[in-house]
């Protein structure tokens, strides 16, 4: 399946000859080969490059992020504390995209501020590829910006130090005391006004790899990386421990007992995958939105390090909207999924009978999710795991070639062809799979397809190709008219 992949990525995943082939007949039907070129591109990039944005509270970060992404997405309050549900967010500067993961949204008294900011950025250093570190010019390096610096030198990620609220000339000076924290140059910045942001972007832009460190599936033989998240206490550790056959992490009742990310090179069916614990949080007494929220970034660490996410739900118990953040969480990452319930033999068939009828009604965005249902507790049904995590794996690196799409895309648009709306009926004219891992189409149309249509060509995508246990990216890029074009 996967030798019909070609080695360049320059044309996305086209290979010379299909790219010229299919760039023919975008010429064919109208399409401006540059946009088209440019689209390609876009749809056909592997895993995004990730950039950490860190220091202690109120220094400007969710302004700085939000600048960065261009819109008001992350919640910006003058006190510390404003929790959020997403902690990563797709930007994009000079044409190249990347991954911001912002760290402003949590402090917590009970803790100590010191203490909450360390977690937060090495929850956060662990996800990245670089670190944008942010401090207050106008109050200068504290001892919290300090023990920040050692963290940082210690994981060896390239950082990208920044002077916030140098709001004119006067502020230069204050910008240039940070030469003292020993990490080079400080970019003087106004996150509010966006002075000195595009600078600061270039440096953090030039401080980011092309792709991530790691090139998914290029080691051969290397063990492929699984990513266990889910709720505290659902059985993340007991799981690991079951499926390596010995006591490798700590479990106990109390929910939150792991405290580091434990990666735990583990034998099952007869291959070494690479597993990573994601159960650590510390919880305490008037900590549980804090903690949910160090939650979200260990899982956007946990994640963006995977190529398999498995969730473990608590079957005994309901499926609460955290469960269901932690899995768009994992599909907005583009990584292959699969959904364990756990405590399997614990259910009674009442319980089993309204458990699927949650599934039914909260779980509806993801009926092509690989399931499988164990207790980690006896190992009943863990033989199931593997190929469960197998084809989630395949189906995340299939890839068709663009000549049976589109026969395949003609068949639909035959059949099925698209309802008419005032008085016109958009159609499919041709498309192509820029990318996998996880797979990306770009469809070129007449016409705007709505959404409902957009959902039906991928049902139908993944009963043609067997796209199971993997999200599918479709971008529709509409012709326009040729008179628009000088």
């Amino acid at each position: 399946m996967n030798d019909q992949i070609p080695t360049g990525d320059e044309h996305g995943a086209l290979g010379d000859a299909e790219y010229a082939e299919f760039m023919e007949l975008a010429a064919e039907e109208g399409f401006d080969l540059e946009e088209v070129e440019g689209d390609i591109a876009a749809a056909g990039h592997g895993p995004l490059p990730v950039l950490a944005v860190i220091g202690r509270p109120n220094v400007g970060k969710s302004t700085l992020v939000n600048r960065i992404i261009g819109r008001r997405e992350a919640v910006v309050e003058d006190k510390p504390g404003v929790t959020r549900d997403r902690v990563t967010y797709e930007a994009d500067w000079n044409g190249r995209r990347f991954k911001v993961v912002d760290t402003g949204g949590w402090e917590q008294d009970v803790l100590g501020i010191d203490a909450s900011v360390a977690m937060q950025a090495e929850f956060a250093i662990e996800a990245a590829d670089a670190v944008v570190f942010v401090v207050d010019a106008k109050v200068g390096a504290t001892d919290t910006d300090e023990a920040v610096v050692k963290l940082l030198r210690r994981a060896g990620k390239p950082v990208v130090l920044v002077a916030n609220k140098v709001d004119g000339p006067s502020g230069e000076a204050d910008a240039a005391m940070l030469w003292s924290l020993g990490l080079g140059e400080p970019h003087p910045i106004s996150a509010l006004h966006g002075r000195g942001t595009g600078d600061m972007l270039d440096a953090a832009l030039e401080a980011l790899p092309e792709a991530p460190a790691q090139t998914f599936g290029a080691t051969v033989g290397g063990p492929r990386r699984i990513a266990l998240i889910g709720r505290p206490n659902v059985g993340k550790s007991s799981l690991l421990n079951k499926v390596a056959g010995e006591e490798r992490v700590v479990v106990n009742e109390l929910a939150g007992t792991t405290r580091d990310p434990v990666d735990e090179m583990i034998e099952l069916g007869g291959k070494t995958w690479k597993f990573v614990d994601t159960a650590g949080i510390r919880r305490r007494v008037h900590l549980q939105e804090g903690a949910d929220y160090y939650a979200s970034l260990r899982t956007a660490a946990a994640v963006e390090k995977a190529e398999v996410a498995v969730v473990l739900i608590d079957a005994g118990e309901s499926i609460s909207v955290q469960d269901q953040r932690i899995i768009t969480m994992a599909v907005e990452a583009g990584r292959a999924l699969v959904i364990a319930y756990n405590k399997w033999d614990n259910l009674d068939e009442e319980r089993r009978f309204y458990l699927e009828r949650e599934i039914e009604r909260d779980l509806v965005q993801v009926p092509w999710a690989m399931r499988v249902n164990v207790s980690a507790r006896t190992g009943r049904h863990m033989e199931k795991l593997v190929p469960a995590i197998e084809t989630a794996l395949a189906g995340w690196e299939t890839r068709i070639p663009t000549g049976r799409l589109n026969a395949f895309l003609g068949e639909i648009v035959a059949s099925h062809p698209h309802p008419i709306r005032g008085g016109k009926q958009p159609r499919i004219l041709f498309g192509t799979q820029a990318g996998t891992k996880p797979p990306r189409f770009v469809l070129f149309a007449s016409g705007f397809l709505e959404a409902g249509y957009r959902r039906f060509i991928e049902r139908r995508l993944r009963e043609e190709f067997s796209f199971d246990g993997t999200p599918i990216h479709i971008s529709v890029r509409v012709r326009e008219k040729r008179t628009k074009k000088k």
